[in-house]
């Protein structure tokens, strides 16, 4: 599967008492390694329109599901590639690996939208540009 993938050093504010990687972890994870594949694909988080508007992608859905604990110190290789492109929307998955093994998986929908000066999203169709920037990182 196409994907990108990255590292990350578990740090101490990563961690619960007992030293293992807090669950709200990975989602910090998740969503610095889906900036890091729109970066890689030439794209942006909050895209500035030729009208002055700005688009920008509001998550619907994420989820993580955990296999094996992660504690301070440990090296994480993360993987995201693009699961589906929807009309409006697309769904990143990522997988979490410490020493060759799998400790979590999981799962972010976001959906194109314009934002309206009043903080209103309004969902609209994934540009064919953006589709194509896509494609190098789609899974199957």
């Amino acid at each position: 599967m196409p994907a990108l993938t990255t590292r990350r050093r578990v740090e101490f504010r990563d961690t619960d008492a007992a030293g293992i990687v807090h669950f709200s972890a990975f989602f910090f994870w998740m969503e610095s390694a889906e900036h890091e594949l729109l970066r890689a694909a030439g794209l942006h988080v909050f895209d500035p329109l030729p009208d002055g508007g700005t688009a920008s992608w509001p998550r619907v859905s994420a989820s993580c599901d955990y296999k094996a604990a992660v504690r301070f110190g440990d090296e994480v290789e993360v993987s995201v590639h693009v699961a589906e492109l929807g009309r409006t929307s697309v769904t990143f998955a990522f997988r979490f690996e410490h020493a060759g093994a799998v400790v979590a998986e999981g799962r972010i929908v976001a959906v194109r939208c314009l934002m309206h000066p009043d903080g209103r999203p309004q969902a609209v169709p994934v540009p064919d540009e953006i589709a194509t920037r896509l494609a190098p990182f789609r899974g199957v």
